[in-house]
């Protein structure tokens, strides 16, 4: 990338704009707040469809489009499509660069709406937060990219020379099934220079933050069988194992008594963490006065850079009809989070190997439903990282931190496949606060508007730059 033109923009028109666009732009999220888009089939699809629409309304609204439209991609195996994701376009003009924004539109379930201090579809502020599912994951990205594009639109007018593809996905939180057979088939409206994957955190809810790397992940369904039918724990308690009794012991197996992983062939990445104290995790988790973090090593190592496993569902008898009985089977998940630098498949073998070496009394066990992915570096030496702590710098008024990050966002080793020429920039509108996933999420309205600032910045500066020949 060449050396940057004159700007076509001052910084004060971009951030003024951006300011008188905010109230729109937080009503517009509002409404697809209310749009209760989940990807799983046991919800109602229509709801999906019906928010991947508002989305290309919005898109077609900025009038800086050539195309935009709903689209669905197949499944690869299966014989299905996948759900309805956004995609639009502009061509870049006399030399400029192109840049693909991500986002997506579908939403976790909200859980039981009784731990909701307001109903998870009904956008609610109150002590400078937004509250609502998908009001920070994803929705606030979707309308971060929104926000910015009118802004930069209005300041530029017909001097907006940078291409930009808009890229809604609408089943990021049931697994993108299909978003690599999404990425081949629409290959040439996605190619772009750089990519912004609006899907991450910041340090905290004044401090932006670049995330850099991200764990990968390795998820499967586990069953334990002792038995062929259930019998009387009175009569043969004592004498035979019963499935929970084998299946508590083996998941006991996969920790270290400090709460470390205790799974050969799992590895860690060895890489230095900012200043993190324990008061901040508990605050930042939740932890319980009484309960104390586990693992060893910098609190965010063990987040950013080690593996860790955890069970996240167990199908066994309830409380309620509990009798006395020796069960047969149980069937558990487990999420794994991979560090850095391993693939999310050889991640997956060290724990199947790991888990039938100790599996207690001659216990059965099936793995299904296998679903994997890789973790990722950026590689931070490149013009667009250094661009967008730039935008971060003075978007927030405060310089940027590189941040890793636990959680997983495979598709990412998907958009480098496709575009390995492409810089990848994963950043987000969330902070430490934001509860994605969890009841009560919510949305820091500062942090919005200034991370509308900053991609703002980043969009007018690119639409400086001239393409290499």
């Amino acid at each position: 990338m060449t050396s940057p033109a004159l700007p076509s923009a001052s910084d004060s028109a971009v951030l003024e704009a951006v300011a008188t666009g905010i109230p729109a732009a937080l009503s517009d999220l509002g409404h697809l707040v209310r749009i209760p888009g989940m990807a799983w089939p046991a919800f109602d699809q229509t709801q999906l469809q019906r928010s991947a629409d508002a989305v290309a309304a919005l898109a077609q609204d900025t009038g800086v489009f050539d195309e935009v439209r709903v689209l669905r991609a197949a499944i690869p195996g299966s014989g299905e499509l996948g759900q309805p994701a956004v995609l639009a376009s502009r061509a870049a003009r006399n030399g400029r660069p192109t840049i693909l924004l991500y986002a997506h539109h579908d939403v976790q379930p909200p859980g039981d709406d009784s731990l909701w201090e307001t109903p998870p579809f009904e956008p609610t502020v109150r002590d400078g937060r937004l509250y609502g599912r998908g009001a920070a994951d994803d929705k606030a990205g979707v309308m971060a990219h929104i926000a910015s594009i009118r802004a930069v639109s209005e300041v530029l007018g017909d001097d907006l020379d940078l291409g930009i593809a808009l890229f809604i996905e609408g089943e990021e939180e049931y697994g993108s099934a299909s978003f690599a057979q999404f990425l081949s088939d629409n290959k040439e409206a996605l190619r772009a220079d750089a990519i912004v994957v609006a899907d991450s955190g910041n340090w905290d809810s004044v401090t932006p933050g670049l995330t850099v790397s991200l764990r990968g992940n390795a998820r499967f369904v586990l069953r334990v069988r002792t038995l062929d039918h259930a019998s009387h724990s009175g009569m043969f308690g004592g004498a035979v194992p019963d499935a929970m009794m084998a299946t508590v012991k083996l998941l006991s197996t996969l920790w270290n008594d400090d709460g470390s992983v205790a799974v050969e062939g799992l590895t860690e990445r060895d890489s230095p963490t900012p200043d993190y104290s324990e008061e901040t995790l508990r605050d930042e988790a939740g932890l319980l006065p009484t309960t104390q973090p586990i693992g060893n090593g910098t609190i965010l190592s063990r987040i950013w850079n080690k593996p860790a496993v955890t069970i996240i569902g167990i199908d066994t008898t309830s409380v309620a009809s509990a009798s006395n009985t020796l069960l047969p089977e149980t069937t558990v998940v487990l999420s794994a989070r991979v560090a850095p630098g391993q693939s999310g498949a050889d991640a997956y073998a060290a724990l199947e190997r790991h888990l039938r070496a100790h599996a207690p009394f001659g216990a059965e066990l099936t793995f299904s439903d296998v679903d994997l992915g890789d973790g990722f570096l950026v590689d931070t030496s490149g013009w667009a990282v250094g661009l967008t702590r730039d935008a971060m710098h003075d978007g927030y008024g405060v310089a940027p931190v590189d941040l890793g990050v636990g959680g997983s966002i495979p598709f990412i080793a998907d958009l480098v496949r496709e575009f390995p020429q492409a810089q990848i920039l994963v950043t987000g509108v969330e902070d430490p606060h934001s509860r994605a996933h969890s009841p009560n999420e919510s949305l820091h309205l500062d942090t919005f508007r200034h991370a509308v600032a900053t991609e703002a910045l980043l969009l007018a500066r690119m639409n400086g730059l001239e393409r290499p020949l």
